[in-house]
C-alpha cells in the first residue's frame, strides 16, 4: 500500500468491477468469440464478418451517436443492427436480431466466477462500512454473484454517463448520504476510476493490479490518495 495523500476517515465505499473483482478480459474475449460463433450459425447474411469488419461498425455507429460510449449495451444493439440493415434485413428483423444478439452476449458476458478473495475482503468490509458498486460495463451481478455485497449497483447508461464523468459518483454519494470526501472508491482504471473519483470529491485507491508503474503511463492525469496492489489490503487499512 502507497499513500500519496492523506485520506479523511472512510464512511463509505464505492467499487469498479470489471478488472478489479475479477479479471474481465478472458471474459469478454470468449463472450465474442462465442457471439460470433452464433452469429455464423444464426445469420449467413453477416457470416463473412471478421473481428475486424464488426469493429469496424462499432466505430462506425458510435462515430454518429457518441452517446453510446456510455451505455455498451445499447451500443451493441445498434452495431448489431446496422450489420443486419447492411446485410439486406428489413427494419424489424433487424430489430429482433440485434436484439437476439444481444442476449447471447450478455449471457455469455456473465459466465464465469469470481475469485474467493474478492468475495471475501467484500464480506469483510461491508460489516463495517456501506458498499456500491459503480461500473461502466453491463455484467449481471446476481449471476455472478456480487449482488448481496452492495447496497446500490450503478451502471452506465441506465444510470447516467459512463465514468470518469461525474453521474455515477453524484448518484452513489447521494444514496450514501456521507460528503464525498469520506467515500474511497477503489478501482483499476487511472481515468475512469482515478481520474472521475476525484474530480467527484471522492478519495481514490487505484487498484494496480499489473504492479504497472504510475509514472510515464499514458493514463494518469491525477494521482490516487493510495495505490494497492492487492485487495485484502483494504481490510487492513480500514482496521488501522
Amino acid at each position: 500500500m502507497k499513500f500519496y495523500r492523506s485520506i479523511p476517515s472512510v464512511k463509505a465505499m464505492t467499487f469498479d468491477l470489471d478488472d478489479t473483482l475479477y479479471d474481465n478480459y478472458p471474459v469478454i474475449v470468449r463472450m465474442e468469440q462465442e457471439l460470433l460463433s452464433w452469429l455464423s450459425r444464426n445469420h449467413p447474411a453477416v457470416a463473412h464478418l471478421g473481428k475486424a469488419e464488426w469493429l469496424a461498425v462499432k466505430k462506425q455507429v458510435v462515430e454518429q451517436q457518441p452517446e453510446l460510449k456510455s451505455d455498451v449495451t445499447r451500443w451493441r444493439w445498434v452495431q448489431l443492427k446496422r450489420a443486419f440493415l447492411d446485410a439486406g434485413y428489413d427494419e424489424p428483423d433487424a430489430e429482433n436480431a440485434a436484439q437476439a444478439g444481444v442476449d447471447i452476449a450478455l449471457d455469455w458476458r456473465s459466465r464465469f466466477t469470481v475469485p474467493q478473495t474478492s468475495l471475501d475482503i467484500l464480506a469483510q468490509l461491508r460489516k463495517q462500512l456501506p458498499l456500491v458498486a459503480i461500473t461502466n460495463g453491463n455484467v449481471d451481478l446476481d449471476r455472478i454473484g456480487l449482488a448481496p455485497f452492495f447496497e446500490l449497483v450503478l451502471k452506465a447508461g441506465p444510470d447516467g454517463r459512463a465514468k470518469p464523468e461525474p453521474d455515477l459518483f453524484n448518484k452513489a454519494q447521494q444514496f450514501l448520504d456521507v460528503p464525498a470526501q469520506h467515500i474511497l472508491h477503489v478501482g483499476d482504471h487511472l481515468v475512469t476510476d482515478v481520474l472521475g473519483a476525484k474530480l467527484s470529491g471522492y478519495s481514490a485507491c487505484w487498484f494496480n493490479r499489473n504492479t504497472e508503474p504510475r509514472q510515464g503511463n499514458t493514463k494518469s492525469q491525477l494521482l490516487p490518495d493510495v495505490e494497492i496492489h492487492c485487495l485484502n489490503t483494504l481490510g487492513e487499512f480500514l482496521n488501522h
